[in-house]
């Protein structure tokens, strides 16, 4: 009656921490502190709360599934300001509103998965899905519900957290459908160099697959540089490959960006034919982004100054946390991902103690990973932290964390079912 494959998913991530600790009871007299989600809570610029209401008529109006005319000119002129290697090669008819980048995500998996026959690949074989582990879950998800079977490369500290899919071999390559590839990382924050996505944009032109990129916090980086883009990549190859924008699609979002997580906004980009392709499957099951949102969107992809000061307000919290905990932060986003075997503990322990002790909420890394052939999950060691509170609020946060897993580390302290934390 139902379709099986949902049972091939794990619980959602957050659905598996409210398990985990909703029986447990944060201490009294602390308010508790949520560096579980990735959910911005710096301010919007002004200007957004204007903009919505000069709208606010266009609210009792469909919008127009490939967005205003206005909205996909602000993205692309972001698009030639962010990437000027790119610089007018992905114009108006390469671009799509998608209202949250997670719903296209999902989306372009039904693209690009073939399970009806061979279509170039070995016949029998059912298609796969490449993507880091650990992950955001609805790469996954997105792979098993369109059909395909997920192959999860090791995104880990021995290969500085950037997953190749350089390291599969001809055959399974050959029968990839779809490669997911978050850039900047997350959860770790790793930059994915560019000779990196070369090698990816050109295995998907060989072996005939899409390649999607999450680009979600590539303008919350860390120093002057900013990280390469795979459009970007894609031009740079257009005289080897001229059709490789043909096998990319590439995301971007405002959540992160722009601080406006809740107005659902980001766009999707890549070749004009495999857009248009998109842009016939959204016909049919795209919501559409509303009009408001759209005039809003247009504005702050236009605006620079305040994802500015977002990496500058981001820079201070990494910095703090570095001092606290002793372990480098990420090169971009926000997510702090700490190794607490330092303290002697795991990250699901880890997880437990400080809800417990300190009111400090946490996410373990193992709920965002998937165990390796011997058995053990690259991510148990860790958890991650979404440094998104206004300093105020993160500062005493941390620094209740930090001396809560510190103690923890204290001779004769016992963790973890009775192993002594200072054993690791």
């Amino acid at each position: 009656m139902l379709n099986t494959r949902l049972d091939q998913l794990d619980s959602y991530p957050f659905a598996r921490l409210r398990t985990l600790l909703d029986p447990i009871a944060p201490p009294t007299g602390i308010e508790p502190v949520w560096l579980s989600v990735g959910e911005p809570k710096h301010t919007p610029p002004a200007f957004v709360e204007a903009i919505l209401r000069a709208n606010a008529a266009d609210w009792t109006r469909y919008p127009p599934k490939d967005g205003t005319a206005d909205f996909r000119d602000a993205c692309c002129g972001w698009l030639d300001r962010r990437f000027p290697g790119a610089a007018g090669r992905f114009g108006t008819d390469c671009v799509l509103p998608v209202s949250g980048t997670r719903e296209g995500l999902f989306m372009a998996a039904l693209l690009a998965v073939d399970d009806t026959g061979p279509r170039g690949k070995p016949p029998l074989a059912a298609p796969l899905a490449a993507m880091p582990n650990p992950a955001y879950a609805p790469y996954e998800a997105a792979a098993v519900m369109a059909g395909a079977q997920p192959v999860f490369l090791p995104s880990l500290a021995e290969n500085g957290f950037v997953p190749d899919v350089s390291s599969l071999d001809a055959a399974t390559l050959d029968r990839l459908s779809v490669y997911y590839l978050c850039s900047p990382t997350n959860p770790e924050g790793a930059l994915i160099p560019a000779d990196t996505l070369d090698r990816a944009i050109r295995l998907a032109v060989a072996h005939d697959f899409v390649l999607i990129v999450d680009e979600c916090y590539i303008d919350l980086y860390s120093g002057d540089t900013p990280p390469p883009g795979a459009l970007e990549r894609v031009a740079a190859l257009s005289g080897e490959l001229p059709q490789a924008a043909e096998h990319v699609l590439v995301f971007q979002s405002l959540s992160k960006r722009s601080n406006i997580a809740g107005m659902r906004s980001g766009f999707v980009a890549g070749g004009k034919d495999i857009i248009s392709r998109f842009d016939r499957l959204r016909s049919y099951a795209s919501a559409g982004m509303p009009l408001p949102v759209q005039a809003v969107s247009a504005a702050l992809w236009r605006d620079d100054g305040h994802a500015a000061e977002n990496r500058r307000l981001y820079a201070d919290k990494v910095r703090l946390a570095e001092d606290l905990f002793g372990q480098t932060g990420p090169r971009a986003g926000f997510f702090y991902w700490l190794d607490v075997t330092r303290f002697g503990l795991d990250g699901v322990t880890a997880t437990k103690l400080l809800w417990e002790q300190t009111g400090v909420r946490v996410l373990p890394g193992a709920y965002l990973a998937h165990d390796d052939a011997e058995g053990r999950n690259p991510a148990a060691a860790r958890i991650r932290l979404a440094l998104v509170h206004p300093m105020e609020t993160l500062a005493p946060a941390l620094e209740r964390a930090a001396a809560c897993l510190k103690a923890a580390k204290a001779p004769g302290r016992m963790v973890a079912e009775g192993v002594a934390a200072d054993g690791g």
